[in-house]
């Protein structure tokens, strides 16, 4: 039997522990087509979760004495060490499983056993003879599972042999956005983005991302604030690079993030932002807003540059970048070149307590921009010396020394998030940046902004989410605060398809009490594969 397949069937819930001290509960018989998903099932848990071996039952985070198989799962981990529990340290012994799987755990056990016996292992005679029982008892469904074993071996055989590459798969988002502001006479609208991603892996460790964008989402007239997720960029769906960089590890505790093109901080750096935050995909809030802190918006070039983690303890990961906004234009003129004075740096402190329950962020940025910048296209660029990208703060936060000077930002950020429970996860930011004229000509601008957010995952059926967003969009000096309330619930229909509908309203979305609040509505359908 190939080593894959050995995982596959390692990769299912083991109950043999109880079996070898209690009788076993008749199950139903599923039917072959059944049997199949389940094989292929075991298959992706086992690859992408990496079942880990078990070596003492208290290791199971979701087994305790008190549990009526606890003795019996000991017992089996002692004397043979066939059981395996699941990355996150749990065993999940309540789960209903059909007589199929547990005939995977049994073959799994006998294996074990047979290699102890092979090496001259002593074997308690009452466990022989119990297995001898049990393997006449599950004789069907063994000899049923070891001909859908050897037809799943040649499915993947056919599979590798007609697969587009050994080293990229696709992965894709598609958004459809039915969306309307109802105070700055918006119209409603419906937009669309696609992203389709090729991921190349070369040691099984690393991985190049390539991704193709198009999109003609365009943000409401009338307000700086509210721009959604998918609302990125708009290039009448002509398809191009949307993101290009390569991820790869140095030994055991540092990683690298190495962008080419259209670098986020997000990409690499820990967020604290559970559940909300997807990179500016749309599958968690509804607003560019609503993901994360502002502070990790400062900053996002067009160009390339260098980011790590390091992890030097189990509970802390330091993280450092340097992006550049002219990687790609060689004219001095126009500030080109990698070591220019169009960059942004980052450095972050992050602390994982509490079994990863409460994280805490202390995060610094520094940046310069200028207004002779060209852009992706090598236009020059009056509006790239801003501060925040990707549609949040007001007009004047992030541009508040007009679009003519360049800008020198020191901007800082402390965050918190806590997972009350499986159910509920809640966080916290704020962030302030000093912007000040680059050339050292007079005047400066204090930015402030802050935030919480209430996520509730599996919320009326798994892989759902609810999510409340509060918090303050940046604000320069003299502006009204742009309040910002977020709610939507993104609905689950499979795991390749959902839906989420939700409102955004902002009081004095362009720093202005005076003007009206904007109101969005938005239906958000998205499609992952």
């Amino acid at each position: 039997m190939t080593k894959p397949i050995r995982n596959a069937l390692l990769a299912s819930p083991a109950i043999l522990g109880a079996a070898l001290s209690s009788p076993v509960a008749a199950q139903n018989v599923t039917d072959n087509s059944q049997l199949f998903k389940q094989l292929q099932n075991y298959g992706t848990e086992g690859r992408s979760n990496s079942i880990n071996q078990v070596t003492n039952v208290n290791q199971l985070r979701d087994v305790s004495p008190s549990d009526w198989a606890y003795e019996a799962l000991r017992s089996l981990v002692d004397r043979y060490g066939c059981i395996v529990g699941y990355p996150n340290q749990t065993y999940r012994g309540n789960r209903a499983l059909s007589r199929y799987e547990f005939a995977a755990g049994l073959n799994s056990c006998l294996n074990q056993i047979e290699r102890l016996i092979a090496s001259s292992e002593a074997i308690i005679r009452e466990d022989i003879d119990t297995l001898n029982r049990l393997i006449r008892e599950f004789e069907a469904e063994l000899a049923t599972l070891g001909g859908r074993v050897d037809n799943l071996e040649s499915r993947i055989a056919f599979l590798e042999d007609h697969q587009f590459s050994t080293t990229t798969k696709l992965e894709g988002e598609v958004v459809f956005g039915l969306a309307q502001e109802f105070n700055y006479d918006n119209q409603v609208v419906f937009q669309d983005r696609v992203r389709l991603a090729f991921v190349s892996s070369f040691t099984g460790q690393d991985a190049l991302y390539t991704r193709l964008d198009a999109s003609n989402a365009t943000p409401f007239d009338g307000i700086d604030t509210g721009v959604l997720t998918y609302q990125t960029a708009d290039s009448g769906n002509d398809l191009g690079i949307g993101w290009l960089a390569y991820y790869f590890p140095i030994g055991d505790i540092v990683d690298v993030y190495v962008p080419a093109a259209f670098p986020l901080w997000q990409d690499f750096v820990p967020t604290i932002s559970p559940y909300l935050d997807t990179f500016t995909g749309a599958t968690g809030s509804l607003s560019s807003f609503g993901e994360s802190s502002p502070i990790y918006k400062i900053g996002l070039p067009s160009g390339g540059g260098i980011g790590f983690n390091v992890n030097p303890l189990e509970l802390l990961t330091i993280s450092a970048g340097f992006f550049s906004g002219e990687t790609f234009n060689p004219d001095a003129d126009t500030d080109g070149g990698l070591f220019n004075e169009e960059y942004s740096i980052l450095g972050q402190l992050t602390f994982n307590l509490l079994d990863d329950k409460l994280q805490l962020a202390a995060t610094y940025v520094n940046g310069q921009f200028s207004p002779n910048a060209l852009d992706a296209t090598g236009n020059r660029d009056t509006s790239s010396n801003v501060i925040f990208d990707l549609g949040v703060g007001t007009s004047f936060a992030r541009q508040p020394l007009g679009d003519d000077r360049k800008v020198s930002v020191n901007a800082y950020g402390l965050a918190a998030a806590y997972e009350i429970s499986s159910r509920i996860a809640i966080n916290a930011f704020g962030m302030y940046a000093d912007a000040d004229p680059a050339e050292g000509r007079g005047g400066d601008s204090d930015i402030w902004s802050y935030g919480l957010g209430v996520a509730f995952p599996d919320l009326i059926k798994e892989g759902s989410l609810a999510g409340l967003i509060i918090g303050v969009q940046p604000y320069a000096n003299g502006e009204d605060n742009p309040l910002h309330i977020e709610g939507f619930y993104k609905y689950q229909f499979s795991d390749n398809i959902s839906l989420t509908p939700g409102v955004i309203w902002i009081q004095a979305p362009n720093g202005d009490k005076s003007e009206s609040d904007a109101v969005i509505g938005v239906i958000r359908t998205t499609f992952v594969f």
